[in-house]
């Protein structure tokens, strides 16, 4: 996800339209993405601590699929390198936390953003888990928030435009009582961990950017509970919702295929397509 800074590295480049080989070789990197949330599922759980978590991942992801955690010593311009593998942001943290000897506990909500390089390409992707029994508010902000996404991916098509995308997630959130972060968005990855096009999560039909085939970017709307306002943390990088409501998020990366799209991201625990 991008925020105004690193906003600024990816407005002057390109577009890119990947070939089918890229295309097969971000379907590998998707794939271990995907995975290692996966393998991590069975230790979300009430008592770990996120840094073990980020260890668990970290080692998964170097020793067993032999691949780079992208987010280890990444440093966009204006901040510090991000000390971790990965990004564990719990309850009213909205994204970017930095896994610390913080417990999770019963009724958490936690998002694991996992970005891993492989051959030199990115898969990004990230989940909510629920840890043990949840309230029923909780509950409904994760599902609705995965429903949201999928509403924008559903719009991803060559012909239609980045507007019908944010549109479709902002009027269903806010139909349903949430507000949408508006400082962090879907990106083009592909060599590049962040690159055009900015996936906005609001947005008017029609406006914006046209969709073609070959484009590959995330959508990973951030959805709070309450207002929509954030709040930067000491560390530079974990944000909050600054009301300290509850905050979800899931993400995936979608290519935009000839006649529609193909979610990059999926592997054997993937949650299935809801029924909209």
């Amino acid at each position: 996800m991008l925020n105004d800074l690193a906003l600024k590295v990816v407005k002057h480049m390109a577009i890119i339209l990947h070939t089918p080989e890229e295309i097969e070789k971000m379907r590998v990197a998707g794939r271990l993405a995907s995975e290692v949330l996966d393998y991590i599922s069975p230790f979300v759980v009430a008592g770990v601590t996120t840094n073990k978590l980020d260890q668990l991942c970290h080692d998964y992801i170097v020793n067993v699929q032999q691949a780079i955690p992208a987010p280890l010593n990444y440093a966009p311009d204006g901040h510090t390198p991000y000390p971790k593998s990965i990004c564990t942001s719990i309850n009213q943290q909205i994204c970017h936390g930095v896994p610390s000897e913080k417990e999770l506990k019963q009724g958490d909500v936690v998002n694991l953003d996992i970005t891993v390089i492989k051959n030199g390409y990115h898969g990004d992707t990230s989940r909510m888990f629920m840890v043990g029994d949840v309230t029923p508010q909780a509950k409904r902000l994760c599902e609705l928030t995965y429903q949201a996404m999928w509403r924008g991916i559903e719009k991803v098509k060559p012909g239609n435009t980045l507007g019908d995308i944010g549109y479709a997630i902002q009027s269903f959130a806010e139909k349903n009582g949430y507000s949408i972060v508006r400082e962090f968005c879907g990106h083009g990855i592909g060599k590049k961990f962040h690159c055009e096009p900015q996936v906005l999560h609001y947005g008017k039909p029609g406006a914006g950017m046209t969709l073609k085939a070959g484009m590959i970017f995330t959508i990973e709307p951030m959805i709070n509970a309450g207002r929509r306002d954030i709040k930067f943390m000491s560390d530079g990088w974990t944000v909050v919702t600054k009301d300290r409501s509850l905050s979800a998020q899931w993400e995936h990366t979608v290519l935009v295929t000839e006649e529609g799209f193909e979610i990059m991201t999926t592997s054997a625990g993937t949650p299935p397509r809801p029924v909209l």
